[in-house]
């Protein structure tokens, strides 16, 4: 199965030449129109919009310092938490769910609970609704991590608005990037009002942003088939080679966050995109329901996917196969093949040993298991339908 080309791990929107040419751009504008607010407020990464939001509830609850986040997401939340010298505790996953164990984040709220950090992972949309109704009342507030869903809905409305913030990264490979970015939005617009405050401070043309520029330049040009092949598929191969399984699929952070502002050069770039976004969701949305039927007929197979009033984004196929074994029989085959087909994070957050230091040593067995049967499929416009049929014979193979 080895290709001259290599197909992304999710569905990027593929960025155009003519983008690096657009000037004023504004894409907070672009993206609230979209998202269906009256504002949002674009910073430098989806990491430091989570820090923003999560300084504002300091300044507005000084006495509190837990932040309490899914036992299954980013390893870049719990370095947030820590950079701000916040304390972390994790809640275990539902079984074969994305959502909180309504048991287990109730048994981590206290009167020291800053947050609650809801997840929509992978464009699949979490019950926020269900946090809210455990916290009402407390003063605890709800941010919710958006950060690979940007454009999914519950019951009509952008996610991010049922809790306090929610914001969304614009990461590369996520659906429109600026190689590195971040948006929130808000339900009550005091909350972006004083983000903005303090992104003011921070410094606006740094070696930081000046990187990101050279970055995005070097994305638009190579993310395509061919050059990937180079710039992603060649690394991974290492790793694996290595059974360095975190550098595979990039889960190793450090644990400084660089905190500017995004330029407006690559706001520009990023709102000449952005008008490419809403089509480009509905195709990736048409293709992937599609591939999930043909995925479900396979037995020991489940797709992740919407509930009622819910409509996801489709960057990825999240599949649970019925054991570890299997999941790992079809890594074997396919994670090396150039057909998109990955994982979206090694461990549950306390199988990461670069992060013991600043998360709790307590067993989510639920988060492990589905970080161990799990995998992810790429729903890139390049994969097309033979090579989708391909990874499909080798699951039924496994």
């Amino acid at each position: 199965m080895r290709r001259l080309a290599e197909i992304p791990p999710t569905a990027g929107l593929p960025p155009r030449l003519s983008d690096l040419f657009a000037s004023g751009g504004d894409l907070a504008g672009a993206l609230s129109a979209q998202l269906g607010v009256d504002t949002a407020l674009t910073t430098c990464s989806g990491t430091a919009a989570l820090m923003l939001a999560l300084r504002i509830a300091q300044l507005r609850q000084p006495r509190r310092d837990v932040v309490v986040v899914p036992a299954f997401t980013c390893p870049l939340v719990p370095i947030a938490v820590h950079a701000l010298g916040l304390h972390l505790r994790i809640a275990d996953l539902a079984h074969g769910s994305l959502d909180f164990d309504r048991g287990s984040l109730h048994a981590q709220l206290d009167d020291r609970v800053l947050a609650v950090v809801p997840t929509h992972l992978g464009g699949r949309v979490a019950d926020v609704a269900a946090v809210n109704r455990l916290v009402a009342g407390s003063g605890i507030a709800v941010i919710e991590d958006a950060a690979q869903s940007l454009g999914a809905t519950i019951d009509g409305r952008s996610i991010g608005l049922a809790g306090d913030i929610g914001f969304f990264s614009l990461a590369a490979g996520k659906g429109l990037s600026t190689y590195e970015g971040g948006v929130a939005i808000a339900r009550d617009p005091s909350w972006l009002e004083a983000m903005q405050a303090l992104q003011h401070a921070l410094p606006k043309q740094s070696a930081f942003e000046r990187r990101r520029c050279a970055e995005l330049i070097g994305y638009t040009l190579l993310y395509r088939p061919l050059p990937l092949r180079w710039v992603y598929g060649s690394p991974l191969r290492r790793a694996l080679k290595r059974r360095d399984l975190i550098g595979a699929i990039g889960d190793r952070f450090p644990l400084d966050v660089p905190l500017h502002r995004m330029g407006g050069w690559r706001q520009s770039v990023g709102a000449s995109a952005a008008r490419r976004l809403p089509r480009f969701l509905d195709e990736r949305r048409a293709c992937a329901l599609t591939r999930a039927e043909r995925l479900r007929t396979i037995p020991g197979v489940h797709v992740h996917s919407d509930r009622a009033g819910e409509r996801g984004v489709w960057p990825i196929l999240l599949v649970q196969l019925d054991c570890e074994r299997r999941r790992d029989t079809v890594l074997d085959r396919l994670w090396t093949a150039g057909l998109g087909v990955s994982r979206m994070f090694i461990h549950a957050l306390p199988g990461y040993l670069g992060l013991r230091d600043i998360v709790p040593h307590q067993a989510c067995p639920n988060a492990a298991d589905f970080a161990a049967r799990s995998l992810t499929i790429t729903n890139s416009p390049w994969l097309r339908d033979h090579e989708f049929e391909e990874i499909c014979r080798v699951i039924e193979a496994a």
